[in-house]
């Protein structure tokens, strides 16, 4: 009889907290300018809110484009060379990147750095395939659940302390988002084992699955993967309702500044936080991956319909635990696309998910934006400021149609072979539970064509 793996070292466990950690500073780095980032913008071409809010669709689509572009080649490079050093470098660059734009004096600079941000944050698709790596698949929910709370602490902070310290001076946030960045990789640089051995990586880069059409291939592939990847790509497109319109509708509709904004976006972190780190541990063992994904997106539409409805700020409010409740839906969505795609091919797979959410990028800015700024205005077909959220609704109630169709199709997974004791536990604990996988036979660390 085959002997259970080796309980996880030191270094395994030290691997999870760097990217939990990792995740949790890029997001609190990318949270604080948040709340500034709209107005500098302002200050840089002295227009108006509906001005700004094109100029934002516009920064949103560039940073979403290059991740659309990087997020495959950084998948793959991870494949090929392994996850640490794509994460450190890209951590590096982020740091570097957020000088620049601390002092950039015109708009065109900021532009080009907020491009540079988006190939940078690309490595958050390689942290995914990380997790995937050393986390046996009856435990990935849990742990893409924990990687989602280190998202939301990240997020609970840091558009708190942007507003606070963007009260102080607008381009501050910038320097102490460039000052995280480059702790966190000081931090990886001494802690980060590889996680990716030699016998289990690629033997060469093929820019065939580098380009993002390329690597959206690799679903197709998969066919009880592609439409969960379609559901997946609906809820990040609703998704950027929010981060193209959030603080100049606040500012539009209730009068909110950057403290306000950053406040209450630290609300919604928090409560994020409860849902991602502990109802998604807590309900995973009791309703399983298919039924969280039905629960959490109609909570989510609920959330989406409150927020553009309101014509006050407290049924605002009321509308921020609906959605975080929609945060649900994506750990278990992106946990059974995993148990369907071949160990070796983790890291695509990952890249193809990025590419995905950063093509929902690419779009959802302009629609939202420029939604938002036509409704507001003079020639608008009817007064509805909250037009980007009511949008969002609809979309996520086509993902629920579509996620309840794709589940029916799934085929059955057993747990992995490499990881019998993890029966013994239905909890995921970030760092007593990390367990490797076996190595797989050699002949299968090719990429498929």
């Amino acid at each position: 009889m085959a002997s259970a793996p080796p309980p996880a070292s030191s270094g395994q466990k030290a691997a999870f907290a760097f990217i939990f950690v990792t995740v949790m500073l890029d997001m609190l780095a990318f949270g604080i300018i948040i709340p500034v980032l709209p107005h500098l913008i302002v200050d840089l071409i002295g227009g108006s809110i509906a001005r700004a809010a094109v100029w934002s669709s516009a920064f949103g689509t560039v940073y979403m484009l290059m991740q659309f572009v990087f997020s495959p080649v950084q998948g793959t490079l991870s494949d090929r060379f392994g996850r640490r050093t794509v994460i450190l470098i890209s951590s590096f660059g982020l740091g570097v990147d957020f000088i620049v734009m601390a002092l950039t004096p015109t708009l065109w600079l900021l532009f080009v750095g907020r491009a540079i941000s988006g190939i940078c944050s690309a490595s958050f698709s390689t942290a995914n395939a990380y997790i995937a790596d050393i986390v046996p698949k009856e435990k990935r929910a849990a742990a893409f659940g924990m990687m989602g709370a280190a998202f939301a602490i990240g997020f609970i902070i840091g558009p708190a302390l942007g507003g606070f310290l963007g009260h102080f001076s607008i381009r501050l946030p910038f320097w102490v988002a460039a000052g995280l960045s480059l702790v966190n990789f000081c931090y990886g640089f001494f802690v980060l084992p590889e996680s990716l051995p030699l016998e289990r990586r690629t033997k060469r880069f093929d820019w065939r699955h580098a380009n993002p059409f390329g690597a959206l291939v690799l679903l197709r592939r998969y066919p009880q993967v592609f439409a969960l990847a379609a559901v997946f790509f609906l809820i990040n497109l609703a998704q950027f309702s929010l981060n193209s319109t959030y603080v100049l509708y606040t500012d539009y509709r209730y009068g909110w500044g950057p403290q306000t904004v950053g406040y209450t976006l630290g609300l919604v972190g928090f409560c994020s936080g409860l849902v991602q780190a502990v109802l998604v541990r807590r309900l995973m063992p009791k309703l399983g991956e298919q039924r969280m994904i039905m629960l959490g997106l109609p909570l989510c539409v609920m959330g989406y319909l409150i927020f553009g409805f309101s014509s006050v700020s407290w049924i605002f409010l009321l509308g921020i635990p609906f959605l975080c409740l929609g945060g649900l839906a994506g750990p278990p969505a992106q946990a059974l696309m995993t148990q369907q795609v071949d160990p070796h091919e983790q890291g695509r797979l990952q890249g193809a998910l990025s590419s995905l959410a950063s093509l929902a990028g690419i779009f959802g800015p302009v629609v939202f934006a420029n939604l938002f700024a036509l409704f507001i205005s003079n020639h608008a077909p009817a007064h509805l400021p909250g037009i980007a959220f009511v949008l969002a609704a609809l979309l996520l109630t086509s993902a629920a149609v579509l996620a309840r169709y794709a589940i029916r199709h799934l085929h059955p997974v057993h747990a992995a072979p490499a990881s019998p004791s993890a029966a013994l536990s239905t909890e995921f604990s970030p760092v007593a539970d990390v367990v490797p996988h076996e190595p797989i036979p050699h002949d299968q660390t090719e990429s498929s064509p």
